[in-house]
């Protein structure tokens, strides 16, 4: 496998989904980017078998007639078939030269490596059909461009991003890894389980059976695709060790000590879904009520009543509330 740092290119940033002109980095900064890369593929792929190569070694070196003639063969009316810039165009959203030039810039790396498979993220789709159209213009044999689905993050919604927060880190300490996994909604399990973990397919099918059945069933099939997860990159014993912490805090519902504390709202009986929301908890007071007849609010460990939004401010005061698995305060006052 060659694994190409893109180094230069990310100087340009890869436009694709993006709504707005990306800032053009510094040298410096591409690199800083890209330090923890090869980190973590090699917990993936065999270092024995892993060719590293970053895209300056041939990009940096092109000069504005190569540029020119490479160009010549792509043409706006493709660039603009690109959904992302679509969108912008008809907005009346400026769309730099330079995001112009960044398929061309990533195609071009495959005629550098002589590319026969190319794998990447069905938003790639675009950028790799750029590198087949230049390799036959290089007289090259095109290369076959294989795509993955994107994984949604923790929050369900947005694709898994740093910069959104809502993803699980490759190097992240096994019990860490465990804890955000089981935070997946419970509707993404089987696809976390099919596109991260190497569960044979009868095992996935009986994952997917068991989240469709809810309850402890689904509880279940979420715990044994996380460990299946941390497993991978920790090894076996890792995620056993990550999964009984887990169980010791949550399952076996031991009330954590060490969280911060919440001032109570005035008034006796206290609404608790207010109170959530002063608290940090919950965002609103329809998604605090939503929790709290989900069987989500735990009030020193024990699971509250749905509807019940009006509580004696002495049953409250001094308790530690507990919003799902991972958000938690004590109420003060």
């Amino acid at each position: 496998a060659v694994l190409i740092i893109g180094d230069l290119t990310g100087q340009v940033g890869d436009p694709t989904g993006r709504s707005a002109t990306r800032t053009v980095l510094r040298p410096e900064e591409a690199t800083a980017n890209s330090a923890t890369y090869v980190e973590q593929v090699l917990r993936v792929l065999d270092p024995d078998r892993v060719e590293l190569r970053r895209n300056s070694e041939w990009l940096a070196g092109l000069t504005l007639p190569d540029v020119l003639r490479e160009a010549a063969g792509l043409t706006v009316a493709q660039l603009l078939e690109r959904d992302d810039f679509t969108r912008r165009f008809s907005a009346g959203q400026p769309i730099s030269l330079a995001e112009f030039l960044y398929p061309l810039l990533q195609g071009y790396d495959s005629v550098a490596v002589r590319a026969d498979v190319e794998l990447g993220g069905t938003d790639q789709t675009y950028n790799l059909l750029v590198g087949r159209d230049l390799q036959r213009a290089h007289g090259q044999q095109p290369q076959v461009v294989l795509t993955v689905p994107l994984l949604e993050g923790l929050d369900g919604v947005e694709k898994m991003s740093k910069s959104l927060g809502n993803y699980v880190a490759i190097a992240d300490p096994p019990e860490e890894q465990f804890g955000r996994l089981m935070s997946v909604p419970d509707r993404l399990t089987t696809r976390y389980a099919a596109l991260c973990t190497d569960l044979p397919p009868e095992e996935l099918a009986a994952l997917e059976a068991d989240v469709a059945a809810g309850g402890t069933r689904s509880g279940a099939a979420k715990r044994r695709m996380a460990a299946a997860v941390v497993a991978l990159y920790h090894g076996p014993a890792a995620a056993g060790a990550a999964e009984e912490s887990f169980n010791l805090r949550y399952r076996d519902r031991q009330v954590p000590t060490d969280v911060p504390e919440a001032p109570l709202p005035g008034g006796d009986p206290v609404h608790l879904p207010g109170a959530l929301v002063a608290a940090g908890l919950a965002g609103s007071t329809s998604e605090a009520r939503r929790a709290l007849d989900g069987g989500a609010v735990r009030l020193d460990g024990r699971v509250l009543d749905a509807g019940r939004y009006d509580l004696p401010r002495e049953e409250l005061a001094g308790r530690v509330v507990q919003v799902g698995r991972r958000r938690a305060t004590r109420f003060s006052g």
